[in-house]
């Protein structure tokens, strides 16, 4: 698939890439993203990896301007991460956010079909659960407790997507403008769903095209059985503050 420009000329779009021991993901990674976005900026939040990824990207930017880095040293989780992402990108006025893991399981050859939506779409979706979209290497016990949780959420947060707990994402920054991040709750995996429930309470328009997911063949997952629980509790606490209708927007 050829690679393309952001959906409208005037846009500026950022790549971001959370990070925690994807050295040799990345050095496939990066190259793949930019084949389909040269000369587009992507940034990588990295939770002071052990095993260098940090020094990898900090020798890349040195070479290519459009290669950024923040180095975290004393945080951690996916959502924090994804928070500093956000911040960054607002504060150097970016239009567009695109998000996918660092582990390979969001090809990038699907970038194009995510960026189009955006035409109309203020998050477009890489989605597992829509007409064409799938799963690869998961065990049943995996594709259950994904399952349950977007089921959970859609019914406790009213959200209208398939896909609620995936990554691979396009925000558009001026709705992200909107929120107060400093009432998010989850630090973790439970950020995917918060995030869309707080988009969603601020008019977010929504819209999703089906990827394969590939499960990571280098490293470890992050998710285990402790995030689930706790993301079914953050996603219960979301549902009473809905029900109360708790604000999210900046004071």
């Amino acid at each position: 698939m050829s690679s393309i420009d952001p959906p409208k000329h005037e846009s500026r779009l950022l790549v971001l890439l959370c990070t925690y021991n994807e050295l040799e993901n990345l050095k496939l990674l990066i190259p793949l993203i930019q084949e389909q976005l040269p000369n587009t900026d992507l940034i990588v939040v990295d939770d002071n990896s052990p095993d260098g990824t940090g020094e990898y990207v900090k020798s890349l930017s040195e070479e290519d301007p459009h290669v950024h880095l923040i180095s975290r040293v004393d945080q951690r989780g996916l959502g924090s991460a994804v928070i500093a992402g956000f911040e960054y990108a607002l504060s150097k006025q970016y239009d567009l956010l695109l998000t996918l893991d660092a582990d390979l399981s969001h090809p990038p050859k699907y970038i194009p079909e995510l960026l189009a939506l955006m035409q109309t779409a203020d998050v477009g979706i890489g989605s597992r659960y829509v007409t064409g979209g799938g799963i690869i290497g998961w065990n049943w016990k995996r594709k259950f407790m994904s399952w349950g949780v977007n089921t959970y959420s859609r019914l406790l947060l009213g959200l209208p997507n398939k896909d609620n707990s995936g990554n691979f994402r396009c925000y558009r920054l001026a709705k992200l403008a909107e929120l107060d991040f400093r009432k998010v709750r989850s630090t973790g995996y439970a950020f995917m769903e918060e995030i869309l429930y707080r988009c969603h309470r601020v008019g977010c328009r929504f819209a999703e095209t089906p990827i394969v997911f590939e499960d990571r063949t280098i490293g470890e997952s992050k998710i285990n059985m402790s995030e689930a629980v706790k993301a079914l509790w953050i996603i219960f606490r979301l549902s009473i503050e809905r029900l109360f209708g708790v604000a999210v927007r900046k004071n």
